[in-house]
């Protein structure tokens, strides 16, 4: 059976091809029961928009692009159903590119969004890419900035209130008397990690406390080597807590302080920071500050579409709140030394 054209539909609804033609565009208005025909037609004869040609027509592709930089997340799996429910609010398509972390990868995921001449891209920054060299891959293209911002361009952006967020967990932290902590980072160059550790620091500093901030590479497996790594640090030295600015490094942490023997949160207590689904379900659940990452994501495609609808419209920052969701991984500091408690250290993971 042939596919059905065009001139099939305008057949079946008894209008003129330049009218469905309008009706399928937009450009031009069609009246509420001519459009309900034309729908109903469609919708018999199974007829799908050449999506091609409607972009040639209109200049509008009807798709937008979303970068992400870990989709195993469900952090960026939340943020992205927040974007494409949105976006399919708004007839729009989603494709997308997930770039682990990598500078390669995020640009050749760039460069092949443009190629496929999207209307708009929601970019979550993984990768410290060069403000200058981000800037000009985005040219010409509307972008709202997601979860990271990027220095150095004056672009729409959405993200939390990340420096809060860090001074909620110190001050959860100092509650529960501890003083030294081990921080666990990301890359120097993500906005999003050097605002939480700021935020946590300033407010340690302010308490009395001491702290050591190693990179974690925001995955589960280097919160677990960095720990590992770290071993001393609560073996040797009496550290009692860990802050780790997001969930997948905080889990890898839990996971390399039971391998050392120690107990979570009897020895050493563990706050996260995004409430990822993990951070309900391990054994103990998870203290971390949330975020919310469908709201994020929703907020950042109303932006976009703000601005494809209003391409003169100037850049505008917004930021959400945080709130700490206290569980089972944080206790008061223990009262004699980690090492007093340990098992058979060196084992290693499952």
């Amino acid at each position: 059976m042939a596919r059905p054209v065009i001139a099939d539909v305008a057949a079946r609804a008894g209008v003129s091809r330049t009218t469905v033609s309008h009706a399928l565009s937009g450009k031009r208005p069609v009246s509420p029961s001519v459009l309900k025909r034309v729908q109903e037609a469609m919708a018999e004869l199974g007829y799908v928009p050449r999506r091609a040609a409607q972009t040639l027509k209109s200049g509008a592709s009807q798709i937008v692009g979303l970068i992400v930089p870990d989709i195993s997340n469900t952090f960026f799996a939340d943020l992205a159903k927040g974007v494409e429910d949105v976006s399919l609010e708004q007839g729009y398509n989603v494709v997308f590119g997930n770039t682990a972390f990598e500078v390669e990868r995020e640009r050749f995921h760039l460069n092949m969004i443009r190629s496929r001449a999207v209307d708009g891209v929601v970019y979550a920054a993984g990768a410290p890419s060069p403000a200058p060299d981000t800037a000009e891959m985005l040219a010409g293209i509307p972008f709202v900035l997601v979860d990271e911002e990027v220095p150095g361009i004056g672009a729409t952006s959405v993200v939390s209130d990340n420096a809060e967020g860090g001074r909620l967990a110190a001050r959860h932290l100092a509650a529960l008397d501890h003083r030294d902590a081990l921080v666990l980072s990301a890359s120097s160059q993500l906005m999003s990690s050097l605002r939480r550790v700021e935020g946590f620091r300033d407010l340690w500093q302010e308490t009395g406390g001491s702290c050591e901030v190693r990179p974690g590479g925001f995955t589960y497996d280097g919160g677990y080597a960095a720990v590992r790594e770290a071993a001393a640090l609560f073996l040797d030295r009496g550290f009692t807590c860990v802050f780790a600015v997001n969930d997948m490094m905080a889990l890898g942490a839990v996971a390399a302080l039971r391998d050392l023997g120690l107990a979570v949160p009897a020895d050493v207590s563990v706050v996260g920071f995004d409430d990822v689904l993990a951070a309900h379900l391990i054994e103990p659940a998870l203290t971390t500050v949330r975020q919310d990452a469908a709201v994020l994501g929703r907020t950042a495609a109303e932006e976009l579409y703000r601005i494809i609808a209003d391409p003169g419209s100037g850049p505008e920052h917004t930021v959400l709140p945080v709130t700490l969701r206290e569980r089972h991984s944080t206790a008061p500091a223990a009262t004699r030394r980690p090492a007093a408690r340990r098992r058979a250290p060196g084992r290693t993971r499952e």
